[in-house]
């Protein structure tokens, strides 16, 4: 199969496209071939080796963890798809961004996304859920999203509207109609947001994610009073500081399938700022390090 690699730890410029051996599945996962794949900030930071201690790779390394696709081989122990079916998942912490993926947790993708959305709703749709679901029932609650506008913040806004909250969430002032389109009231961050804040909630933000690792996680728990009300799916060092929740992303097909749900009731869309194709990884990746992205950053294998 056709594999993007990366030899060395180092710059996009390291990626490279070339041949790789076919993966096969094993007990309870399936292989399937690739549509599109995303590209998330993970993706990035093993590349250039910022990760290495915490997550040491067997180089050469195929960047990318979810993907969506047509099922082609199933391992043993699967049950509830088929050959041919179309699904949008998760592998390991790397592999995806190849003509053929392994993933170890997975849902049936719905016909209201196309194959760019079904890639990108993988590791971003898992991580919100996870932060909501730390921060309890969202019906009737105020909640303050901190980095609305990228890919977890984006899915975070849409489900928690779906699930009843009233969604605050801060951007850049290029993105606030953005934020608008997805059910958001949008503000910017930094200096002065409980500020901001006091106008467009008289009665308080009862509850916080941070998405964006800002180093804004002091003013959240001032800003709900509480770091149980907080969670963070970026600044772990801040929030066991502090105190918050504390959320990683974890292959969990039930969440899978509960966004893949909300995108068929047309409530959770995944956004795409662009795609790229598989020859152009490497400006891919340089996009995605860049940052400030308007949702996912896709690769067309």
């Amino acid at each position: 199969m056709r594999a993007a690699h990366f030899h060395e730890y180092g710059g996009a410029e390291s990626l490279v496209i070339e041949q790789a051996p076919d993966p096969r599945p094993g007990l309870g996962e399936i292989r399937v071939r690739v549509a599109a794949a995303s590209v998330n900030p993970i993706d990035w930071k093993l590349r250039a080796g910022t990760l290495h201690q915490l997550i040491p790779l067997e180089l050469p390394a195929i960047p990318g963890r979810d993907a969506a696709g047509l099922v082609d081989e199933i391992g043993d122990g699967v049950q509830g798809v088929s050959i041919g079916d179309r699904v949008f998942g998760l592998g390991g912490v790397t592999g995806a961004t190849a003509e053929l993926v392994i993933l170890s947790a997975w849902a049936h993708a719905p016909d209201t996304w196309n194959d760019e959305q079904a890639a990108g709703a993988g590791l971003a749709s898992v991580t919100a859920m996870r932060g909501l679901n730390a921060l309890g029932s969202l019906a009737g609650r105020t909640l303050l999203v901190e980095g609305a506008a990228g890919g977890v913040g984006g899915a975070a806004v849409e489900i928690a509207v779906a699930q009843g909250a009233t969604v605050i969430g801060t951007a850049s002032e290029r993105n606030h109609e953005f934020l608008t389109s997805l059910g958001a009231v949008p503000t910017t961050y930094g200096p002065g947001l409980a500020e901001r804040l006091s106008a467009l909630a008289p009665h308080g933000v009862d509850i916080a994610l941070d998405t964006a690792a800002s180093g804004s996680l002091d003013d959240l728990v001032a800003i709900t009073g509480d770091p149980t009300r907080v969670a963070t799916v970026a600044d772990y060092a801040g929030g066991q500081r502090l105190g918050t929740h504390v959320v990683n992303a974890e292959n969990d097909s039930t969440l899978l399938s509960a966004a893949a749900e909300l995108g068929r009731q047309r409530r959770y869309t995944p956004r795409i700022e662009q795609t790229y194709p598989l020859e152009r990884i490497a400006d891919a990746h340089a996009h995605a390090e860049r940052g400030r992205t308007r949702g996912k950053i896709v690769i067309c294998i």
